[in-house]
């Protein structure tokens, strides 16, 4: 499968990121949700996702699903 390629996209920290340079960045794009290390910045290789595939996770990790 190919990942969806993100075009346009305007980054944000993760709120979930912590103080101490353990921080992700989210993407958010009309067609797609991309990660990627927010102390690499454009450097960093990025993780996309469809914004179904991306919608599915959040849900899983909000419900608990994916705890350890």
């Amino acid at each position: 499968m190919r990942a969806p390629d993100l075009g346009p996209v305007t980054w944000r920290k993760s709120s979930r990121s912590s103080g101490n340079d353990n921080c992700v960045e989210i993407g958010e794009a009309p067609a797609a949700r991309g990660v990627r290390d927010s102390k690499l910045g454009e450097a960093s290789p990025i993780l996309t996702f469809s914004r179904r595939t991306w919608s599915t996770f959040v849900t899983a990790v909000k419900a608990g699903e994916l705890d350890g």
